[in-house]
């Protein structure tokens, strides 16, 4: 049964991923040969990095050394010093607003991507060690969230912030975390995300955009309002494949974080439920596997990579069909970015090596 479940689960993601290369190739390659002529296309860059991001797949589920506790204690602090590094000019590269990217030669990392990993990975050990009767709150705990969170922030990045916090309270919640207690947190964010509006007025103006995109078409709510044009001629079967009209440079960079808008319109809103039935797989395989697993940290583990996955998935979509306000996150196994492709396989090959382990001790 075990073996259904992991099959399930490497199947749809590796499905996913080529879908992702063929609606990056339908997407992106008008934007690719008026904005990086002469440049390889997205689409054979997002191959390539498939490859690549397989073969960490292979390297990391053949690795004993990722389901040690010891080594997420040292990427939880390495991802610390890359999230300061990120933030020195110099070092950190400005991109889109923000400054949330490192140079390697041809290469740019994004740390935030790499520590909500090693965050969930770490708070899942130190979750496993409490004991039925002491299910109370430990500051250490929230430390772990908080640093890495206000280290993302300065860079500013609130969508890599809000996918941490989240997933990190979906895990405490999963350990018995006293439920009274979510409460405070639901207030405390609420104070939190005043705070954060209030520190940079953009923020105000996404949500007044979110809320009325037609009030300011051409600026704030240009990206909303070019989805909404982009799904709502689609009908259920859509226009038919590479025959998207809000490619042609009204949404911006459509490969990227508004790629679900383009696979609305071209296979309408049947194609788009088989996109959603396949993330649906991916989540129900993942969670048959955290419940087949023989340790609580695995539990834990595998429930919190999961839940993030899922929850980054639902928010972009969110953000496409106009439920949420504008956050920047990419859609999983599907936008463009070599990065992302290889940080989300890289998150397949953990669970896989967790779901994998039988000593019970």
């Amino acid at each position: 049964m075990k073996f259904t479940y992991k099959r399930l689960f490497i199947g749809s993601a590796l499905i996913l991923s080529i879908i992702g290369v063929i609606f990056i190739f339908s997407a992106g390659t008008y934007w690719s040969s008026i904005h990086y002529e002469g440049q390889l296309p997205f689409y054979m860059k997002q191959s390539i990095y498939l490859v690549l991001a397989i073969l960490v797949f292979l390297f990391v589920t053949n690795t004993p050394f990722f389901t040690q506790e010891k080594t997420w204690t040292l990427l939880y602090v390495f991802s610390l010093v890359l999230l300061i590094l990120v933030l020195i000019p110099g070092i950190g590269i400005w991109r889109n607003g923000s400054r949330s990217w490192i140079g390697l030669g041809p290469l740019t990392i994004q740390p935030a991507e790499l520590v909500k990993i090693t965050t969930l990975m770490y708070l899942s050990f130190l979750l496993s060690k409490v004991k039925k009767d002491e299910r109370v709150v430990q500051i250490k705990h929230f430390l772990i969230i908080i640093l890495p969170s206000a280290l993302i922030m300065m860079q500013p990045d609130f969508g890599s912030v809000f996918i941490l916090v989240v997933s990190s309270f979906l895990l405490l919640f999963i350990a018995r975390y006293p439920i009274k207690l979510y409460v405070g947190f639901i207030l405390l964010g609420i104070m939190g995300l005043v705070g954060l509006i209030a520190s940079a007025p953009y923020r105000l103006k996404r949500i007044e955009a979110f809320i009325n995109p037609w009030a300011d078409p051409l600026v704030s709510g240009f990206q909303a309002v070019q989805s909404q044009l982009a799904i709502g001629p689609a009908g259920l079967l859509g226009h038919g494949f590479q025959a998207s009209r809000q490619k042609f440079l009204y949404l911006p960079e459509p490969q990227n974080d508004f790629i679900f808008s383009i696979i609305l319109e071209e296979i309408g809103f049947l194609g788009g439920c088989v996109v959603l039935g396949l993330f649906g797989l991916f989540i129900y395989a993942g969670c048959g596997l955290a419940i087949q697993s023989l340790k609580s940290a695995d539990f834990y583990a595998i429930s919190a990579l999961v839940g993030m996955v899922g929850f980054q998935a639902a928010l972009n979509i969110g953000v496409v069909i106009g439920l949420i306000p504008v956050t920047g996150v990419t859609l999983p196994f599907i936008s463009y970015g070599g990065t992302s492709l290889m940080i989300i396989w890289f998150v397949v090959a953990i669970i896989i090596s967790f779901a994998n382990r039988k000593d019970p001790t």
